[in-house]
């Protein structure tokens, strides 16, 4: 299994997760929001944010891992 195969879906994930936590994020936060009395809207948008901040740290984790494995095959070679 290559390196690349892992950093790239890696930092694809990392990149949708915070244009995710941007979406929800302006979302809670338009006027239009505070104007609404549903607090389920303001609900799914705060899981929605908690989805997209997992979803990043996912991403984070896997891309560290990768960072590791490739630190230690260079390791291993020199």
């Amino acid at each position: 299994m290559a390196i690349n195969s892992i950093m790239g879906p890696s930092l694809l994930g990392i990149q949708k997760g915070f244009q995710g936590m941007r979406r929800v994020a302006s979302e809670i936060a338009s006027t239009q929001q505070t104007q609404q009395a549903k607090p389920t809207d303001l609900s799914r948008a705060m899981v929605e944010m908690k989805v997209h901040a997992n979803q990043t740290k996912a991403s984070v984790k896997a891309l560290q891992a990768a960072d590791d494995v490739l630190g230690t095959l260079i390791d291993e070679r020199a």
